[in-house]
This record gives C-alpha cells, sequence and structure tokens, in this order.
C-alpha cells in the first residue's frame, strides 16, 4: 500500500481503495506522515514502525522556519541541528524520535482502518481471477448444471451491485445493506457447495494413480472446470459480502473497541478462507491443466479419448484444445505456466535421438521451481544383466541390435525426483511409470559391463529397489559418469533406517539366546518323582 505522492509509473495498478471511508484513509495518511512523506506497509503497519528506528522528524517550528527559506547546515555531507539563513545562524532545529511508543499507540488507532483496506485488496484480488475466466466456452455450460450456475450467478450479480454503488458513495448505507443482509446463509451455501466439489474432485485425484487417475481427469474435464469456476465466483460473493459487512460495522462505530474487534476478525477470517480456496482450486486446475497441455503436445496418434473415451481421437482432440482455452486463463493467472525447457547440461542419448518432443511434454510434469539437471535415455533391465546369460555368438549379436535400436526408457533426473518412463508410452500417452524422490537415492555405482560392447552401465539402489540402466555404445561416457555422479550426491541412509536395519540383525541373534536359555533350563529342571520340600535325612 503506498501512501502520500504517488509515482506516475505505480498509478495504472494501485488497488483502489473502494469503500474505504474517507475517516480512515485520512486517519492511516496522517500515522504515516510521522515516518515521511511516502511510505509503503507490508501486513502489520507495526512492521514498518520496527524498522524505522533511527529516524527523526521536524518539529513544526522548525518546519516552518524550513519553509520560509531557511536551510540546516552541512558538514561533511551531513545535516547540522543549525538553522541558517543568509549565511547566519537563526535558530537551533528540534527534532522528535520516531519511537516505540508512538509506534504502538499508532498502530492501535489505525488497525481497524487498515483492515478494511485489507478486505478491499482480497476482494480486488478475487475479483481479478473470476474476471480472468468469466467467458466459460458455450460448450462447457451447454451440458452442464444450467439452474446451479443460474442461481449463483444471481446472488454474485446482486452482491457486485451493491459492492459497485458501495464504492461510489465510499461508504454502505442502510438501504444498500438491507439488499444483501438477508443473503448470507445463501452465499454461506453456495462456496460451501462447490468447495465441497472442489474438494472431491481433488480426493479423487490423489487416490488415484497412473491410467486410472488420467481417466478420471479426462472423463470429468468439463466438471472440473464448471466447479472450479463455480468456486471461485461464490468465493468473490463471499468476500464482497464480507467487505459490506465490514463496513457496515466500521461505520457504526468507529471508536467501539467491539466493532473494530469485529472488523479485525472479518478482515482475518476472510482471508483464510479466500487462501483456502484459492489453495484448492490451483491444485485441481493446476491438475486439469497439465492433463490437457500434455495431449496437446503429444506427436503420437493415440490419445487417451476425452470425455467419455470417444473413438473419435480428432473429436477428443478439439474438445481438449477447446477445454484448454477455457481454462489456460485462469490456470495461468492462479499459477504462472512453466517456461520451455532446455536441454540440461548432462544429456546420456545416442547423438541421433531428437530431444524436443520429450521436453516439450515434459514441461508439464515438472513442479514449480523444480530444475532439471540430467536427461537419460538407458536401457533399464529387470536383472542384473540378461545379456551375461546368453552364450557364445548370440550375446554379441543382440548386444548390436540393442545399440542400433532406440533407446527405451526415459530418466529425468531433477533438484527433487527420478522420473522414469518408457519412450513410445511418454510420446504416445505422456504416461511415466515411476518417480522417485531424490533422497530415496541410497548408493549409486557406474561400471562397465563385462560383454565386448564396453558399454556403461549404472546400478541405481534406492530404499525400496535395485535398478540398473545400460546405455548405448555412442553416448559419451563422461555424461553417463556425469549422471552417475548427481545421482551420488543424493547418497544417504537416514537414522531410522539404519536403526532398522541394525534391529533386524540383533533380533534374531536374541531370539537364537533366548531360545537356547530356555532349552537349558527346561533340560536342567527335574521330574517330578525328584522333587522334595522337607529337609533331607
Amino acid at each position: 500500500m503506498v501512501f502520500g505522492e504517488v509515482p506516475a509509473e505505480l498509478k495504472p495498478d494501485l488497488l483502489d481503495f473502494g469503500f474505504v471511508s474517507a475517516a480512515d484513509r485520512k486517519q492511516i495518511s496522517t500515522v504515516l506522515a510521522s515516518i515521511g512523506n511516502t511510505a509503503t506497509v507490508v501486513g502489520n503497519l507495526g512492521t514498518a514502525f520496527a524498522s524505522a528506528q533511527g529516524l527523526y522528524r521536524i518539529s513544526s517550528a522548525t518546519q516552518a522556519l524550513l519553509k520560509a527559506g531557511a536551510t540546516l547546515a552541512v558538514k561533511d555531507g551531513a545535516n547540522l541541528g543549525t538553522v541558517m539563513l543568509r549565511g547566519r545562524i537563526i535558530a537551533q532545529s528540534r527534532f522528535i524520535p520516531v519511537n516505540a511508543v508512538s509506534a504502538a499507540r499508532n498502530s492501535a488507532s489505525i488497525g481497524p482502518a487498515l483492515a478494511m483496506v485489507a478486505l478491499q485488496m482480497q476482494l480486488s484480488e478475487v475479483e481479478g481471477l473470476v474476471r480472468t475466466n468469466i467467458a466459460l466456452t458455450s460448450q462447457v455450460l451447454a451440458t452442464l448444471r444450467h439452474g446451479q450456475w443460474a442461481e449463483l450467478t444471481a446472488l454474485v450479480a446482486t452482491v457486485d451491485h451493491v459492492v459497485v454503488q458501495a464504492r461510489e458513495v465510499g461508504s454502505v448505507p442502510t438501504s444498500l445493506w438491507d439488499t444483501v443482509a438477508g443473503k448470507k446463509a445463501d452465499l454461506r451455501t453456495q462456496r460451501d457447495l462447490y468447495r465441497l466439489n472442489v474438494g472431491n474432485h481433488i480426493r479423487q485425484i490423489h487416490q488415484l494413480a497412473g491410467h486410472a487417475r488420467r481417466e478420471y481427469l479426462e472423463t470429468n474435464a468439463e466438471a472440473i472446470l464448471f466447479d472450479a469456476n463455480a468456486l471461485l465466483s461464490s468465493v468473490k460473493a463471499w468476500t464482497g459480502y464480507q467487505a459490506l459487512h465490514a463496513a457496515r460495522a466500521r461505520a457504526a462505530g468507529p471508536e467501539d473497541a467491539g466493532e473494530a474487534r469485529l472488523v479485525d476478525s472479518i478482515a482475518r477470517d476472510t482471508r483464510t478462507e479466500l487462501d483456502a480456496a484459492l489453495a484448492e482450486t490451483t491444485s485441481l486446475v493446476d491438475a486439469l491443466t497439465r492433463e490437457l497441455r500434455i495431449i496437446a503436445e503429444l506427436p503420437g496418434p493415440d490419445v487417451w479419448p476425452l470425455l467419455g473415451k470417444r473413438k473419435d481421437v480428432k473429436a477428443a482432440r478439439g474438445i481438449s484444445a477447446r477445454l484448454l482455452e477455457a481454462i489456460e486463463p485462469l490456470a495461468d493467472a492462479l499459477h504462472p505456466p512453466a517456461l520451455p525447457l532446455e536441454a540440461p547440461g548432462v544429456v546420456c542419448a545416442p547423438t541421433s535421438l531428437d530431444l524436443e518432443p520429450y521436453l516439450r511434454i515434459l514441461r508439464w510434469f515438472l513442479e514449480g521451481g523444480e530444475t532439471l539437471r540430467v536427461l537419460g535415455f538407458p536401457e533399464q533391465l529387470d536383472a542384473p544383466d540378461p545379456i551375461s546369460a546368453i552364450l557364445g555368438g548370440a550375446k554379441e549379436m543382440l548386444a548390436a541390435a540393442m545399440d542400433k535400436a532406440a533407446a527405451k526408457t526415459l530418466v529425468a533426473v531433477t533438484d527433487r525426483r527420478i522420473i522414469m518412463a518408457k519412450t513410445n508410452a511418454f510420446l504416445e500417452q505422456g504416461e511415466i511409470f515411476q518417480d522417485i524422490p531424490i533422497d530415496q537415492v541410497r548408493y549409486v555405482r557406474a561400471a562397465t559391463t563385462p560383454d565386448e560392447s564396453t558399454r556403461l552401465a549404472i546400478d541405481l539402489i534406492t530404499r525400496d529397489e535395485n535398478i540398473r540402466w545400460l546405455f548405448h555404445t555412442d553416448i559419451d561416457n563422461t555424461h553417463v559418469d556425469a549422471l552417475a555422479a548427481v545421482l551420488a550426491e543424493s547418497m544417504t541412509i537416514p537414522d531410522l533406517e539404519r536403526d532398522d536395519l541394525r534391529r533386524r540383525h540383533h533380533a534374531p541373534i536374541e531370539a537364537d539366546r533366548n531360545s537356547e536359555i530356555t532349552d537349558t533350563t527346561q533340560s536342567a529342571k527335574p521330574d517330578g518323582s525328584e522333587v522334595t520340600t522337607g529337609d533331607a535325612e
């Protein structure tokens, strides 16, 4: 929030304070004037004052002299406390410290005013998102829940109308408030309905994996798009209602401590609700958009048919494109899309392999801030070395055939995980078959295979399995070594796993020892005929 004289380059991006009252604006500006002509506040006002240590403001008497043409004496580039006029000393300036006591008092006094500003900012935030995606395609709404959409849009329009008028007059008079005062229950019902719908979609996506997850997203793409947009619209209406409610409370008693606490509570609760709704919508829209973008990038003719597994692939692609066009503006506003991927510094691939199709699809699998470090195209072997089981000349023939064949496995190593996919399934269907967090790497070994082809192999031991990758002879060995080195950076075994292994080692020994003691005791125990209870004679 910028107060005071606003630089011209900032004016186009500023949010209108809307129905934040003129009295509140004046109060905020008056307090902030004590620390300068312009101040930027982030979060609580106390943060700004806390960072204002060592600041002083000039007394009103000194300010009057300076405005009349006097200046402060200067030495070594710094102002002194002496006030000069036409080369003569006319006074000593007075400086008043901006101390913590006044800061705390001022912060408490304008807290409710800042809460009103916060509500206005929240409303502007969600309004922008809804505006971004308000134009749902006619196809999406042609088949889905006309009645629900009409009921929701009627409520949204009512709140929007009152908010616009309140902004025009700078307050919320009774006649305006009465228009929406009885809508609270309906607004809450709409918000909760679409939060429930979105939550159900998210749970389904998290519970499913692989083909089942993709099938759910594709089959329910239209419903997901509808529910995501409806949730944002309902949250916008709810936020507008809460802002109007807070404005009424603020106007009812600007000096009333109870009303001030209510305004602060409304602002805090509304922020929490808005954050939760945006997080849910972002998660859902990200998942759907990623699938639609992957389908758009697939060069192969066989994609998973969208919406009911239609046999007409061309029609499925068309529907996918229209849905993507409808949801992409919202997806980009909630979560800016990743930049196109470039080949990393380490690439273990045959020289003839075109990386571009893989990079276009892989782009949409990476999460925000995730960095691609290595790209590899090995043969992934299920056994340590199946070739060694083939005798005679057949071994060399098979090895040569493997060298000439296209790579069958894609390995992408990021700073967070290891992504593996069958190259055909990746290019034709955008599917991966394994995703291993990088912190599950336990041991890495790079070694030359014993056959005559002298190809390099990498053995990767993770927490749960052993993996072997075999690389073609025309792949630069230094890149394979670099791949092993990148993975080796994460080699570790957590203390919990080490302790568990130790317990497994000692447990059988302790069990055997206890068994031996029991057997010895049983064998040494006399039978019943030899047991006596009295003194021997």
